[in-house]
C-alpha cells in the first residue's frame, strides 16, 4: 500500500497545481511574475553569452591574424637573407624557420605545403606538417584561396585534435612564403582557441548560476510583496463571506493610512450601513409580523360572534323571504371564507416570523394521499373529475409533518380539480432512497411561463374572474412553498397551455438527507413526449430543475 501511494503521488500533481492557480491569487501572481522574469533573465543571459563569445572570438582572431603574420614575416625575412643553393641546406633552413615560426606564433601546429604547378626542382624540400590527428582540417577552399593570393592572409575556423583525442575549437591562417631556389610554398598555423572557451564556459555558468539565483530572489521577494497585498485581501473576502452569511457584526481590522487601510475602513463603513439597514428592515418587518398576527387575532373575537349569529341566520333561511335567506346564505359563505383567510394570515406571519415548528414523524405518503383524494372526492365529481392514484414505489415512510404535508396535498389536489376542466386528475407517489415525491397532473387550461412565474405569490390568481367551488384565498400555493421549504423540499411546477399543469412536491426521506433529485419526472412523461419534437419545455418553478 504505501508503493501504491508513492507512485499515485507524482500523478497529483497536475491537479495540485490547476486548484492552486484556481484557488490562491498569491500562488498566480508569484508564478507570473517568476516566469515573466525567468524568460527576461534567459534572454539576457543568451544575449550576454553570444555577445561575449563573439567578442573573445574577435579579440582571439585579431591576436591571431598579428601573431601569424609576425611569424611569417620572420620566417621570410629568414629565407631572403639565406645564400642556400643544395637540398640539404634549404632543408635546414625550412627547419630554422619552422622553430622560427612555432617560437613567433606560439604554436606548435605549422604546416608547409609545396605550392602545386612549379616547375620540379631537385633542392625543394618535401611537404612538412606537424598537425598530426589535425592535417585534414586545412579545408580545399582556404589552400585554393592561398595558392591565389601571395602576400596576403586567410583564415578559418576548425575544430583541432588533441593527443588524447578531445576536440577544440581553432583557427587555422594561412599565407604564402618564397623559399630560395625551392620556389612558392604555403604556411599553415593553427591556433586553439580552449582557452577562449574555457572563459566563454566559466562566463556561462555564471550567468546560469546568478539568473537561478535572481529568479529565486525574485521569487522569494515577489512571494512576501504579493503577501503583503493578498492578506488582507484574503481577510477581506473572509469577511465577506462571514457578512454574507448573516455575521453582520464581523468587521475588517483597520491598520495604517495606506490604501489597505482606506480600503478596510470603507467596507467596514459599508457594512455598518448594511447593518443598521437590516436591522432597520427587521424591525419594521417584526413590528408588521406583529400587526398582522394581533390583527388576526383579534379579528377572531368578533368573527366567532359574527359567525355565531351567521350560523343562525343560515340555519333559519327557509323561513325568510327569498332575498333575506339569500344574504344569509352569502353571509354565511364569506364568513367563513374569511375565518379561513385568517387562519391563513397567521399561518404566513408564523412562516415570516421564522417561529415554525415541524412536529416530524415517520409518515407514509400513500396514505396521505389517499386520505386527500377521499376528502375531496365528491368535489372532483361535482366537476366530472376523475381522481387516480399511481404509487408503484411510494411505499417508503419519511420523517415529515403530516399536517402541513396533508394541508399542501388538499391545496395541489383541490386547484387540479378547480383547473382540471373535468378531465383526470393523476397523483403519482415514487421513491427512491433519499427522497419520496408526491406529483399531482391535470389536463386542464394549464398557464404560460409569464403565470408560472407568480403561481407561488401571494394572493395571485391565474384568472381573477374565474368561479371558485372551493373558496381559496390567494394563499394556498404561498404557504405550501412554505411547507416543502421548512422540510428543506421542493415544490415545482410545470405547465403549458392546452396541456394542463403538474405540480411536484420533493421531501428528503430524513433532515440530514440534501436533495439532488426527485424520484418523479418534471415535466412529465406524457408532456416529454407530446413536446420531444419541438424541443423545448415550458416553465418550471418553485425549486432546482432535474
Amino acid at each position: 500500500m504505501p508503493a501504491l501511494t508513492y507512485r499515485s503521488r507524482p500523478r497529483n500533481w497536475p491537479r495540485l497545481v490547476r486548484s492552486s492557480w484556481r484557488s490562491s491569487l498569491q500562488f498566480r501572481t508569484v508564478t507570473v511574475s517568476v516566469a515573466l522574469s525567468g524568460l527576461a533573465i534567459l534572454i539576457v543571459g543568451v544575449y550576454m553569452s553570444v555577445s561575449i563569445g563573439n567578442d573573445l572570438f574577435q579579440s582571439r582572431l585579431s591576436q591571431v591574424l598579428l601573431e601569424s603574420d609576425r611569424a611569417t614575416s620572420a620566417a621570410q625575412s629568414l629565407f631572403d637573407s639565406s645564400d642556400a643553393t643544395d637540398r640539404v641546406q634549404v632543408q635546414n633552413l625550412l627547419s630554422s624557420a619552422r622553430t622560427s615560426i612555432s617560437a613567433t606564433s606560439s604554436s606548435r601546429l605549422v604546416a608547409v605545403l609545396r605550392v602545386p604547378g612549379q616547375d620540379p626542382s631537385t633542392v625543394a624540400p618535401l611537404d612538412s606538417s606537424t598537425f598530426g590527428a589535425s592535417s585534414g582540417v586545412i579545408g580545399s577552399d582556404l589552400r585554393a584561396e592561398v595558392q591565389a593570393n601571395n602576400g596576403d592572409q586567410f583564415w578559418q575556423s576548425v575544430t583541432l585534435f588533441g593527443d588524447d583525442a578531445t576536440t577544440v575549437p581553432g583557427i587555422v591562417v594561412g599565407s604564402q612564403i618564397t623559399v630560395p631556389v625551392a620556389g612558392r610554398y604555403e604556411l599553415y598555423i593553427a591556433y586553439s582557441l580552449q582557452d577562449a572557451e574555457a572563459t566563454l564556459l566559466f562566463v556561462q555558468q555564471t550567468l546560469g548560476v546568478a539568473g537561478l539565483a535572481l529568479v529565486l530572489l525574485i521569487a522569494a521577494v515577489s512571494w512576501i510583496v504579493v503577501r503583503f497585498v493578498v492578506t488582507p485581501l484574503r481577510v477581506a473576502a473572509e469577511t465577506s463571506q462571514k457578512l454574507a452569511s448573516g455575521d453582520l457584526a464581523v468587521r475588517i481590522p483597520e491598520k495604517g493610512e495606506d490604501v489597505i487601510a482606506t480600503l478596510a475602513r470603507s467596507f467596514n463603513g459599508m457594512a455598518d450601513s448594511l447593518q443598521s439597514q437590516i436591522r432597520e428592515l427587521a424591525d419594521l418587518s417584526e413590528v408588521q409580523q406583529r400587526f398582522v398576527s394581533d390583527v388576526s387575532h383579534e379579528l377572531r373575537t368578533p368573527l366567532t360572534t359574527i359567525r355565531l349569529a351567521g350560523d343562525v341566520l343560515y340555519d333559519q333561511r327557509a323561513n325568510f323571504p327569498p332575498a333575506t335567506g339569500r344574504t344569509a346564505e352569502l353571509l354565511h359563505t364569506q364568513v367563513e371564507r374569511f375565518e379561513l383567510l385568517l387562519s391563513d394570515l397567521l399561518e404566513i406571519s408564523r412562516y415570516d416570523a421564522g417561529s415554525v415548528e415541524l412536529e416530524s414523524e415517520p409518515t407514509n405518503l400513500v396514505y396521505l394521499a389517499e386520505d386527500a383524494i377521499d376528502s375531496l372526492r365528491s368535489l372532483a365529481e361535482t366537476k366530472g373529475s376523475d381522481l387516480r392514484l399511481v404509487a408503484p414505489g411510494g411505499y417508503l415512510n419519511a420523517d415529515v409533518d403530516p399536517r402541513r404535508i396533508r394541508r399542501v396535498l388538499h391545496n395541489l389536489i383541490g386547484n387540479a380539480i378547480e383547473h382540471g376542466e373535468g378531465k383526470p386528475v393523476v397523483v403519482s407517489v415514487d421513491s427512491d432512497a433519499n427522497a419520496v415525491a408526491i406529483s399531482v397532473r391535470d389536463y386542464g387550461l394549464g398557464m404560460s411561463q409569464a403565470e408560472v412565474a407568480h403561481v407561488f405569490d401571494r394572493f395571485w390568481r391565474a384568472d381573477p374572474s374565474r368561479q371558485r367551488t372551493i373558496g381559496g384565498t390567494g394563499l394556498g400555493l404561498a404557504i405550501a412553498r412554505e411547507d416543502a421549504s421548512v422540510h428543506k423540499g421542493w415544490l415545482q411546477v410545470w405547465s403549458s397551455p392546452g396541456q394542463g399543469s403538474c405540480f411536484r412536491l420533493t421531501l428528503p426521506v430524513t433532515a440530514r438527507v440534501q436533495l439532488e433529485s426527485s424520484p418523479l419526472p418534471l415535466p412529465p412523461d406524457d408532456a416529454t413526449a407530446a413536446l420531444g419534437e419541438a424541443g423545448h419545455v415550458p416553465g418550471q418553478g418553485g425549486g432546482p430543475h432535474d
